[in-house]
């Protein structure tokens, strides 16, 4: 017989390549009910989900709301109580700038049980990939993860800007000029190194190195688009020697161009 409640999964995505979804995460997906999920979810998890299960999109391009952050948390309550298994599938980590926290907490205050499924962020997995360590003996042995845009607007990057060694910027590539410019006024070198990384774990993944200073230039000339990562410390240095800029889109199977179908063992 079905419960009468349901439980909401906030399950993490990962940055791109639908391969990096943890297990559990898959497991989940495999026996839900309902998948509410993001915009930049690959349709390859989306598949994992059994065939008869409401797939619901309240993705949010830049700039556009479709579906309200309150709808979306409505949402997420409504069908648990109606005895249904809850997938919501959010890109990263649901609690990495993905407002998890308030979906947690208003099933949490509707008496949904809640588990969180913890997923690979672009904040840490766009500067893997494109051959730049957080943190380096000798180099840098602290990291901040930042966002450039609050719902009020514009974040207060001069509070973190010269915090740590490392300096991880989301959500930067709308306004990277100001953010890059803000940095410096903040106290930061314009002539540090810093680097881009758009569509990470992609085969669209790109690498723009440049320094403070002209990284926004850089990236407008190269036709950088979001979403993409801002780094910026002496890391970046060690990109080019870790991953060559001609290596730089990682390598798939050949069987599997379009990562359009997802393999589970």
């Amino acid at each position: 017989m079905k419960r009468t409640v349901g439980t909401v999964h906030l399950v993490g995505a990962g940055p791109g390549d639908p391969r990096l979804l943890t297990l559990r995460g898959a497991e989940l997906l495999q026996r839900a009910d309902v998948v509410v999920h993001d915009r930049l979810v690959a349709d390859a998890l989306l598949d994992l989900a059994p065939q008869g299960a409401l797939r619901v999109d309240v993705g949010k391009a830049p700039g556009e709301a479709p579906v309200s952050q309150e709808e979306i948390s409505a949402m997420l309550v409504e069908h648990a109580r109606r005895g249904s298994d809850v997938v919501r599938l959010k890109g990263g980590d649901p609690f990495v700038f993905g407002r998890g926290g308030e979906e947690a907490i208003a099933c949490a205050g509707a008496g949904v049980p809640v588990e969180v499924v913890p997923g690979v962020t672009s904040a840490i997995a766009a500067p893997g990939v494109a051959g730049i360590p957080l943190t380096h003996r000798g180099v840098a042995s602290t990291v901040a993860f930042v966002t450039a845009s609050v719902a009020t607007g514009p974040a207060d990057l001069s509070r973190v800007a010269v915090a740590a060694d490392t300096l991880v910027v989301l959500m930067a590539m709308r306004r990277l000029g100001d953010v890059c410019a803000a940095l410096v006024a903040a106290g930061r070198s314009a002539d540090e190194p810093a680097a881009l990384v758009s569509a990470a774990t992609t085969f669209e993944q790109h690498r723009v190195v440049a320094t403070l200073g002209t990284l926004a230039d850089d990236a407008e000339a190269g036709g950088v688009e979001p979403p993409a990562t801002l780094v910026v410390g002496d890391v970046v240095t060690l990109a080019e020697t870790i991953v060559p800029s001609a290596e730089r889109v990682p390598a798939r199977e050949a069987d599997d161009p379009a990562l359009g179908t997802l393999h589970l063992v």
